[in-house]
C-alpha cells in the first residue's frame, strides 16, 4: 500500500503496480517499422520498440483503453492477450473487441464508475471526458475516454488517485474534472501533437502544459510522444512549455523501459 510504480513500455502502454493490482494501459507492442492503420485508408509507422515483448508481461487484473486505435490496442494485443482479462474502455470499444473474442468488456460512459476489489483493497475506474479531433470532425473518430483510478482501502480511505487523459485536446469539458476529482496524485499525459492532414488530434506541448494546470496533478508524466510518424510534436516542445511556465518541479520524465516508483503521500497514511 505504501509504494507504487509505473513502468513505461512506449507510446501509451505503460504497466501500473499498486495495492496488489497490476494493470496495463492501451496495450501497443508493435515494433519500429511495423504500420497501424489509422482510418480511411491512411496508415502510420512505428518509430520505436517496445521496452518489452508482450509475451514479457506480469500476470494482468485489467486492462484499462482510451480508445480503438491500432496504436492503442494492436493486432499483437488481438491476438496474444487472454480473451478472458478484463478490460475497460468505452462502448464502441468493446463491442469492437466482443467481436475479437474478448469477453469481459466493461463500458463504461462518461462518468461512470467500475469498481474493482482484491484483497485489502479496492479500485475504481471511473471514465473522464475526451475529445480526439475539432468538434467538426469528432463523427469521424472513434469515441475516446480519459480515465480517473482512485485505489482506496477497504474502510473507503483513499490512498491514490490516477488520471489518465487518454487521447484528448484541450476542451472546456476537462475543466470539470479537477471540480469532481481535486488532490489528484499521478496524471500520465497523452501528448504527440499527433497530426492528420495538418489537423491536430492529441495534445501537442502547449496544449499539454494546458492540461497540467487544468488538472493540478502532484506529478504528471508525459507519455505518448515519439513513437509514430503522426506524432508532430515531439517531446521536446512540451519540455520547453514546462519550463516556461515554471511547472518542471511537478514533472517527471521516463524513456521507454524507465520505471517511475512512488509513494504515498503522509496525509493519505492510515
Amino acid at each position: 500500500m505504501e509504494r507504487g510504480s509505473i513502468f513505461f513500455i512506449g507510446t501509451a502502454t505503460v504497466l501500473l503496480r499498486y495495492a496488489g493490482f497490476t494493470i496495463l494501459t492501451d496495450p501497443n507492442f508493435l515494433h519500429s517499422g511495423e504500420k497501424v492503420h489509422i482510418g480511411y485508408g491512411l496508415h502510420s509507422t512505428r518509430t520505436t520498440n517496445p521496452a518489452i515483448e508482450i509475451d514479457e508481461l506480469p500476470p494482468l487484473d485489467l486492462i484499462v483503453l482510451s480508445h480503438m486505435h491500432e496504436d492503442h490496442f494492436d493486432r499483437v494485443a488481438a491476438q496474444k492477450l487472454n480473451k478472458s482479462l478484463p478490460i475497460v474502455s468505452t462502448r464502441q470499444a468493446a463491442a469492437v473487441l466482443k467481436e475479437k473474442g474478448f469477453s469481459a468488456t466493461y463500458p463504461l460512459k462518461v462518468w461512470e464508475t467500475l469498481t474493482v476489489s482484491k484483497g485489502e483493497a479496492t479500485l475504481r475506474v471511473t471514465a473522464m471526458p475526451g475529445k480526439h479531433a475539432p468538434s467538426l470532425l469528432l463523427p469521424l473518430f472513434p469515441p475516446v475516454m480519459g480515465s480517473t483510478l482512485e485505489f482506496q482501502t477497504s474502510t473507503g480511505k483513499r490512498l491514490l488517485r490516477l488520471y489518465i487523459t487518454g487521447d484528448t485536446l484541450i476542451f472546456d469539458q476537462l475543466k470539470t474534472i479537477p471540480q469532481r476529482y481535486p488532490e489528484i496524485d499521478l496524471a500520465l499525459l497523452h501528448l504527440g501533437g499527433t497530426r492528420v492532414f495538418g489537423v491536430l488530434l492529441t495534445m501537442d506541448g502547449e496544449q499539454g502544459v494546458e492540461a497540467l494546470s487544468i488538472i493540478s496533478p502532484a506529478t504528471a508524466i508525459p507519455i505518448h510522444f515519439n513513437d509514430y510518424r503522426v506524432f508532430k510534436s515531439p517531446l521536446e516542445d512540451f519540455k520547453k512549455a514546462v519550463a516556461a511556465a515554471g511547472l518542471e518541479n511537478r514533472v517527471r520524465y521516463l524513456k521507454h523501459g524507465d520505471t517511475y516508483t512512488f509513494e504515498r503521500h503522509p496525509d493519505q497514511r492510515e
